[in-house]
């Protein structure tokens, strides 16, 4: 089958049009040891290939890697029938760096090329474009294109189809002359100024010390409330869904342990990655929107300086912030971050992030430990300033990790220059921004749920098993066993099981510890749980060193997996883990002694 590669700058609008070409007949490649995505889908019997955006084709990002690599080595394949290279009219200097050394390639391997000239909607006036003397200068053909209006759309799809010609001018190779070359072709052809004239009245708003960073706040607020308001329904449903299949399933099957193993294990287990579905999704969807609105990239030059100090860089905050939420999702959207050495930090300090799930730990050992007093008049509480220290030691945590990755861990891995284009302001392309959102959460569902759900289920046999009961199941004998590891932050065994169970997700361990103390449905009855444990003589010091632990240590078989998958090394996740662990505990042992 022919295959036509379609290639441009980033922001160009190329997912669009590859969106308009292939429909839905479309599938998602990934390239071993890179984060970046390759879009396949057919048109007309051909394949067309969807290679990820690049500025330039001397590479210094994963991006620019895989599509120059591809390049390199399928021009000279006989499958390759055409490459269609996308001009964003709205950026057309930068658009023609990289156009201009696409087709010294199409020359170089005998080729056919043609350009889709992208954003034609925002020309107001279409008398400032000289599409003739444009495609003169470049020697190749070029269709004037919207691919979020469709104009241009039918022409272009014909010109794919009968494309033959080999381009016979080419230019420079040398980057320095191929900036100097598009930048007086750009001028050549379109004389119109206005282009610029719209975004830069809105950065003066939006990139505006005080307003800004206003706009910013509050933006961000949104997204962060997004996470749980857009997600909570549907996180419900499928945890009802599951749980009436599960229902369903149990009232064919008499009881016993076969009868718990199908409810709690197989549909448990199954329920215990595909509720994180949801929350992907709507925050897939939401960066989607700021990165196609061309906020996205605003918002990264405002965190820049400040986060740079720490080993990140501006297009880290975002992650961060959604880490807040759950750390998987944030996980995957750390794919925004241009530096694969910056990526790779962001992502193995995440963890330290306090997430939701943590929220009843918190929640649990704040009423046991903290008394209710208040201070100016009930405005200002200990348990509130409790809460509070517990995120800033998450937050200060994470940041002087990041620190300490970027000095040691992360030095021999290749970095980039915070260098971000400002593109213009304008509405998502809604279609490809659903099919994105869909791909990230089915990857999740495929890549780290298999993992999830195998050690869900190898928890619950623990637990179960030999007699049905927890308090003497082998996960208790296993929590007796390591019972001397926890002594000394002053725990006994109860508290080694529910760090055990917690494996499976944070919030776990409240409602393993309500069945250890006797406390029925402990996730609804925290104040009960709380003086419970208060009465078994749990002391203030063991309480705090609990905490202290729990704001440490990476505990959610989850986020391993979504680790191991996005960083493509079991190795790296699991050294991640014990290093946590490790770090955790000692920490822990420390403010044991000091309290």
């Amino acid at each position: 089958m022919n295959k036509i590669l379609l290639v441009g700058k980033p922001n160009s609008g190329k997912s669009l049009l590859f969106n308009r070409l292939t429909g839905l007949n479309q599938k998602v490649a990934n390239y071993p040891g890179v984060t970046v995505s390759v879009k396949e889908g057919q048109f007309k019997g051909n394949t067309i290939v969807d290679l990820p955006g690049a500025y330039s084709l001397n590479p210094i990002s994963d991006d620019e890697k895989v599509t120059t690599d591809q390049l390199n080595k399928t021009l000279n394949n006989d499958s390759i029938k055409l490459i269609v290279c996308v001009l964003d009219l709205t950026r057309l200097n930068a658009s023609l760096r990289v156009a201009l050394q696409v087709q010294n390639k199409a020359i170089e391997f005998n080729k056919p090329i043609i350009f889709a000239l992208n954003m034609f909607d925002a020309l107001a006036d279409k008398g400032d474009l000289n599409i003739e003397k444009l495609q003169n200068i470049l020697g190749s053909t070029i269709i004037p294109l919207s691919a979020k209006t469709e104009f241009g759309l039918e022409p272009l799809k014909a010109e794919i189809l009968k494309a033959q010609t080999v381009p016979a001018k080419s230019f420079a190779s040398d980057p320095k002359e191929i900036n100097k070359i598009s930048a007086e072709i750009s001028k050549t052809a379109l004389s119109a100024s206005y282009l610029l004239k719209k975004q830069n009245k809105l950065d003066s708003f939006f990139l505006a010390p005080l307003f800004g960073g206003l706009a910013f706040f509050f933006i961000m607020l949104v997204l962060f409330q997004s996470i749980f308001t857009w997600s909570s329904p549907l996180m419900d449903m499928t945890e009802a869904a599951i749980g009436g299949l599960g229902a369903i399933a149990s009232s064919f099957l008499s009881d016993g342990w076969f009868k718990d193993f199908v409810v709690d294990a197989l549909f448990g287990g199954l329920g215990s990655f595909l509720v994180f579905v949801p929350q992907i999704f709507v925050l897939t969807f939401i960066i989607g929107i700021l990165e196609d609105s061309g906020y996205m990239a605003r918002a990264a030059v405002i965190c820049h300086r400040l986060f740079s100090f720490f080993g990140l860089n501006g297009q880290s905050f975002v992650p961060l912030l959604s880490a807040h939420a759950c750390a998987i999702p944030a996980i995957y959207a750390a794919r925004t971050i241009s530096s694969p050495k910056r990526r790779w930090i962001t992502m193995m300090s995440l963890p330290l992030i306090p997430c939701s799930a943590r929220l009843p730990v918190y929640s649990l050992f704040v009423v046991a430990l903290i008394p209710e007093t208040t201070y100016l008049g009930g405005l200002v509480g200990l348990q509130g300033m409790s809460f509070f220290g517990l995120y800033a030691i998450g937050w200060i945590a994470t940041l002087l990790i990041s620190v300490l990755f970027s000095k040691t861990l992360s030095k021999n891995k290749p970095d980039t220059p915070f260098v971000v284009e400002l593109p213009p302001y304008r509405l998502p392309h809604w279609q490809p921004l659903f099919l994105r959102s869909y791909n990230y959460a089915k990857k999740f569902v495929t890549d780290a749920g298999p993992l999830i759900f195998g050690v869900t289920v190898l928890v619950w046999v623990l637990g179960y098993f030999p007699n049905g009961d927890l308090n003497t199941s082998f996960l208790s004998k296993l929590g007796t066993l390591i019972e001397p590891i926890f002594a000394p932050m002053g725990l006994d065994w109860r508290y080694g099981v529910a760090i055990l169970t917690s494996f499976l997700a944070r919030e776990v361990f409240v409602s393993t510890l309500g069945t250890l103390f006797g406390i029925e449905g402990a996730d609804e009855n925290i104040v009960g749980l709380a003086e419970n444990i208060t009465a078994n003589g749990l002391s203030f010091g063991a309480g705090l060193s609990l905490l202290v632990f729990f704001a440490i240590a990476l505990q959610c078989v989850s986020t391993v997996a979504a680790l191991k998958n996005e960083i493509n090394s079991k190795k790296a996740a699991w050294g991640l883990y014990i290093f946590y662990g490790v770090l955790a505990y000692v920490l822990a042992l420390i403010t044991y002694w000091l309290f």
